[in-house]
């Protein structure tokens, strides 16, 4: 089973869930049209799905191989970068200045969701390099990026983000990489990183690492740290790579998924230390790396959308060609579709529905981040800044539980056949579970969530996005329509218990932080479960105004009001009342 980009519900969530259609209006982006955006996303929904998806199982079996310091990649992942490159994509939303197209983060989001849905292991060097690129271009000194932002942009060289280290994992202020300034305005890195996504590989000629490292006079934790671009081949004076720098790649993980991504362990300073060339100021680190990590979060987030949209349509598939069992009346010599099961209806209209409320989320934060960069009023970039702010780590957390949630849907909806290799199905499930572990674990993304993200102006910017909702809330139940069923009264019942909860997390950071944090992760799923919602019915009200083909999005919406945020008051159960309960229950973990 290949991959079919879904271009009419990618268009539509843009245009009318994330609100491009009305961003295009306003002139946010020039003389950019929807025309012009459409066939972008066509021409990359024909290199996802002709390109890079048959790659996907190829590269699973294969693996990226590694001996004597080189890693080979996988059979067609050199041909399939390639072509990749040469398309434009690596620079889509890249400044033009620099040999991007300047597009807007809400494409590139698209994209990216269709890159990773082609194959996971292919689309993640993208992430690493989009968000590098992005951090590189605001923090970066004129003169380095005339020697490498060019190239980075065109893709004719990657880049990594080293940061995570043995000792310190998620905490990056614990890190022990070390630069000494070497008198000509250049640094020494020393030390070992872990986890190094594309650290090594085939594909281009250089490779420019981003490393994140602490100098002899920084002070401790987070406030010390400095980032550093550290090439794989320093340059000559043409620009062209020159001698090897003293950094190289110890090992490539063994992993669950994603086998055709090599993933690194790197080691800098050897021969007496790396070269790196400083990006933004000595100490300044967190600043640059945080422009990285908030663009490699909403990256993560889609590709949990790109993995559970290619196990969706798989899922589908099967489920209409596979006979099994009767359907009530059907006669004992005959037997039906799967597909035909109300059982098997439920699973799937959960992952349909799941993965377009993830899409949803993901867009409107992109486009969030779009109005920061560009709205000509700053009071206007502001609060799309906080907007977004707010938005990336529901983003990337609920859509990252989505994809791992709907991939193993799609595994029970192929029996045992989707517990073996054969299908493919497994292979969705083993690549999804990385995502809520890199780029900040889920529970990290809950944390930021609760204790800095809804402080936000005193409060204000996340009372702000609940205006929203209920303003959702009111246009549902104002249509009248029947084919929305219970949609409006579920709907406003899960903004109504998102709202009091987050009075609730507010009023016990200044009293109890245990209790609020004890509650941050089904705070967040309880987020995300009323504002996909309010997402999906506000793409239904804009099918039904517009006669679009309203019926599957009607539908789609009205499932996912009266099935899933239906859960919401159990989640505001959880945060409110049961806190104590996970505080006080050490004695049943002690018992062991």
């Amino acid at each position: 089973m290949t991959y079919r980009a879904p271009l009419a519900d990618m268009n539509f969530a843009l245009k009318h869930g994330a609100g491009l259609a009305s961003a295009l209006q306003d002139g946010l982006f020039g003389d950019l049209t929807m025309d012009d955006v459409e066939a972008v996303l066509t021409e990359a929904g024909r290199l996802a799905g002709a390109v890079i998806a048959p790659l996907n199982r190829v590269g699973d079996r294969h693996g990226a191989m590694f001996k004597d310091g080189v890693v080979t990649t996988a059979p067609g992942w050199k041909e399939a970068y390639q072509a990749w490159r040469k398309g434009g994509w690596a620079g889509l939303a890249a400044p033009a200045e620099w040999g991007g197209q300047g597009l807007p983060q809400a494409v590139s989001a698209a994209c990216t969701e269709m890159w990773n849905a082609a194959s996971m292991a292919f689309g993640v060097a993208a992430v690493v390099h989009m968000s590098a690129i992005d951090a590189f271009s605001a923090h970066g000194s004129e003169p380095l990026k005339r020697a490498y932002l060019g190239k980075l942009a065109s893709g004719e060289w990657l880049a990594t983000m080293q940061l995570t280290e043995p000792q310190a994992g998620s905490d990056v202020g614990a890190l022990r990489t070390r630069a000494e300034r070497a008198g000509d305005g250049t640094y020494r890195v020393t030390g070992q990183k872990i986890f190094i996504t594309y650290g090594e590989h085939d594909l281009t000629d250089n490779i420019i690492h981003f490393v994140l490292a602490r100098l002899p006079d920084a002070p401790p934790g987070t406030r010390g740290i400095s980032l550093f671009l550290v090439p794989k081949f320093l340059l000559n004076a043409d620009s062209s790579p020159g001698v090897r720098n003293d950094v190289r790649a110890h090992a490539v993980e063994e992993k669950l998924g994603i086998h055709a991504s090599p993933t690194c362990t790197m080691i800098l300073g050897d021969r007496g230390g790396a070269t790196g060339f400083l990006i933004g100021g000595e100490h300044a680190g967190m600043a640059c790396m945080f422009t990285m990590m908030n663009r490699a979060r909403l990256a993560v987030a889609l590709q949990g959308v790109g993995i559970a949209e290619r196990a969706t349509q798989q899922a589908l598939a099967y489920a209409r060609q596979r006979q099994q069992g009767r359907t009530p009346g059907m006669p004992a010599t005959q037997s039906a579709p799967i597909f035909d099961h109300p059982d098997m209806k439920r699973m799937l209209l959960t992952m349909r529905a799941l993965t377009q409320a993830a899409r949803s989320i993901c867009y409107t934060t992109a486009l969030a981040i779009d109005r920061a960069e560009r709205s000509s009023d700053d009071a206007a970039r502001k609060v799309a800044h906080k907007r977004a702010s707010l938005l990336t780590p529901v983003a990337k957390a609920f859509s990252s539980d989505i994809g791992i949630e709907v991939a193993s849907l799609g595994v029970q909806v192929h029996g045992g056949m989707g517990y073996i290799e054969e299908t493919g199905a497994a292979q969705h499930l083993r690549d999804a579970r990385i995502t809520a572990i890199y780029e900040g674990t889920n529970g990290i993304q809950a944390i930021d969530l609760v204790t800095r993200k809804l402080p936000l102006e005193d409060g204000t910017v996340v009372g702000a996005f609940l205006d929203e909702l209920r303003g959702i809330v009111g246009a549902v139940n104002a249509t009248n329509d029947p084919a929305l069923g219970l949609s409006g009264v579920r709907l406003s019942e899960a903004v109504a218990s998102l709202a009091r909860t987050t009075d609730w997390l507010l009023a016990q950071l200044g009293k109890d932080l245990n209790l609020a944090l004890a509650g941050a992760t089904p705070y967040l799923r309880l987020f995300g479960m009323a504002t996909g919602g309010c997402l999906l019915a506000q793409q239904a009200l804009a099918a039904l105004r517009l006669n679009a083909d309203a019926a599957p999005r009607v539908a789609l919406a009205r499932f996912f009001a009266e099935n899933f945020s239906v859960q919401a008051a159990a989640f505001e159960r959880a945060v409110v009342e049961g806190g104590t309960g996970v505080i006080g229950a050490d004695a049943a973990l002690a018992s062991y």
